[in-house]
Formats: C-alpha cells, structure tokens, sequence
C-alpha cells in the first residue's frame, strides 16, 4: 500500500506546486471535448482531453515500469 501512496502524495504535491502553469494549459478546451448549454443545465464532457490524459499516463507508466 505505502509503494501506491507514497508515491501518488508526491504526484498530486507536483501537480499541486505546478497549477499555476498547469493551468494555462488549454486541456479541457480541445476540439472533441463535448459541451452542451441549455437553460438550467450544463453538460461537459471532455471526450479527447480523456484519451490525451489516457495517451500520456499508458506512455509514462511503460517507460517508468522498465
């Protein structure tokens, strides 16, 4: 449990220091990213911010696991 926690403190203590730069990144507002506006209702999905986010995790996991 300690080798999953330890580590994801860390990652959200980065990510954490780094939202001021992460922030300006346009994730969120990318073509495919699903959004609908009605009177009452707001509905977003972000369809290609998701797969991006996927893309990027799946390639770092494979290059940290070897």
């Amino acid at each position: 449990m300690q080798r999953v926690l330890i580590p994801a403190g860390l990652a959200l203590l980065v990510a954490g220091l780094c939202w001021p730069v992460l922030s300006r990144l346009p994730l969120g507002r990318l073509p495919g990213d699903i959004s609908i506006s009605r009177p009452g209702v707001k509905i977003f999905f972000p369809l290609t911010t998701l797969i991006l986010v996927s893309l990027l995790l799946s390639l770092l996991f494979r290059f940290f696991r070897k």
